[in-house]
């Protein structure tokens, strides 16, 4: 039996837009400020995923992740981060036609991220105005961070949408163990800061090697 997708939920970072170059400049202009070591940008693939804090704590050498070090971090990282946000990211190659045709079919779309809040609805407003996203959720006190399904199941509760009918794409083991509790159809996308093994292994239903990948799962 097929079943139809109606809806489509997305991870931000590493999945609709490409982050990562003002992520590693922002982190590493906080670790320059206290005298700590920086890192090559592709480093930040590994760092960036599961929150702020937890990507702070990966970035920190192992015996400079005390709590007075780390918030002097995340401070340093906010005010940089508002600098440098929109330096260099922008939408990945395809993701505007993806979502003009999911648009153009009718597929209800929503926004899951594990970026502060604050961020996550700022840059769905500058770097992807064109479409309607009925719910940008970022990371905030309302709801766990991912892999908790809380919000992933509010977003399909809110659009009327059995979870069988929803893909649920990202870039990181996070994405798709989110979706694997959600009861989300999740499809990994080659494209984004992770490896396929990662990936498969925390349970992607399927892989995208370019966003028009996912028109084709549509139909599944």
């Amino acid at each position: 039996m097929r079943v139809r997708f109606r809806a489509l939920i997305s991870d931000l970072d590493g999945t609709l837009l490409d982050t990562l170059q003002d992520i590693a400049d922002s982190v590493n202009a906080a670790l320059s400020r206290l005298g700590l070591p920086t890192h090559e940008v592709d480093a930040y693939r590994y760092f960036v995923g599961e929150g702020r804090t937890t990507m702070a704590v990966r970035a920190l050498p192992e015996d400079r992740r005390d709590d007075a070090t780390l918030a002097q971090v995340l401070a340093h990282v906010g005010d940089e981060y508002a600098r440098r946000w929109m330096e260099h990211s922008k939408p990945y190659d395809g993701v505007p036609e993806l979502l003009d045709e999911l648009t153009a079919r009718g597929i209800r779309l929503a926004i899951l991220s594990n970026k502060p809040q604050v961020h996550t609805e700022s840059m769905v407003s500058r770097l992807l105005p064109n479409w309607s996203f009925e719910f940008v959720i970022g990371e905030s006190a309302r709801f766990p961070r991912k892999p908790d399904p809380t919000a992933a199941r509010h977003i399909a509760e809110g659009m009327d949408v059995k979870p069988a009918e929803c893909l649920y794409m990202g870039d990181s083991g996070v994405d798709m163990q989110t979706a694997s509790a959600a009861g989300l159809h999740g499809v990994g996308v080659l494209w984004g800061f992770r490896t396929a093994d990662e990936l498969q292994s925390n349970g992607a239903r399927a892989l995208a090697q370019h966003p028009a990948d996912i028109l084709r799962l549509l139909q599944a």
